[in-house]
């Protein structure tokens, strides 16, 4: 696929439908799209906070802010030995974010970004791309902050594409691509979720919302 067909009514038109887009490399500018037989979840209702990681919240190492610095997150997050996120991805989710509809949370040490995770938000669904982290347990503090507000702004879906052992220890979950295809009907279909209605919950707040609602799972 050439780069100037990956237009933002593409991306949306295609996570509508339940795929997204890949590259083998971040110097192969070709993009392919994906469509899992087995996609990963994280129930909103059903993370997994550890107590480890409970009390690394609460100790309040980071601050945390959302869409302070999109186009840093993606790149700490393509700051790897291997990554799928080629320049034509990069371009077409800075449009995304500049259009409201790709977003960031990120951690900062000082003046430094040392974590963060990013993905766009369609309807009620959240559909997240990656996170980075350079300092303990950063990338999980904005995944754990990320979850309890999308919990209370409205979202229905969260969509991590695959399930790996590290989302899985989070409380992440493998279904089906007809049930995964169900839930994201549902999630479109009963209005949007108001990601920048409020602001971030503070380390109190993270930690009593996703208790709340994994004790209600």
């Amino acid at each position: 696929m050439q780069a100037a067909r990956l237009s933002p009514e593409l991306l949306l038109r295609a996570y509508a439908a339940g795929v997204f887009p890949m590259s083998e490399g971040r110097d192969d500018p070709r993009v392919f799209w994906v469509d899992p037989e087995e996609r990963g979840v994280l129930p909103l209702d059903g993370f997994h906070l550890s107590r480890s990681l409970k009390r690394a919240i609460l100790r309040h190492p980071y601050e945390l802010t959302l869409d302070l610095a999109f186009e840093d997150v993606v790149r700490g997050c393509a700051d790897r030995e291997e990554t799928w996120i080629n320049d034509t991805i990069f371009r077409a989710y800075f449009t995304l974010h500049r259009l409201g509809y790709a977003h960031s949370i990120e951690a900062w040490e000082g003046d430094h970004l040392v974590g963060g995770v990013y993905g766009v938000a369609l309807g009620r669904a959240f559909f997240g791309e990656s996170m980075f982290s350079t300092e303990t347990d950063a990338s999980k503090i904005a995944l754990a902050t990320l979850v309890a507000h999308l919990g209370q702004t409205g979202f229905e879906l969260f969509d991590t594409q695959f399930l790996t052992e590290h989302l899985a220890s989070l409380g992440a979950v493998e279904i089906s691509r007809d049930d995964y295809r169900k839930r994201l009907a549902d999630a479109l279909e009963s209005g949007v979720g108001e990601i920048l209605s409020k602001p971030l919950p503070d380390p109190h707040s993270v930690v009593q919302l996703v208790t709340q609602t994994s004790n209600r799972a």
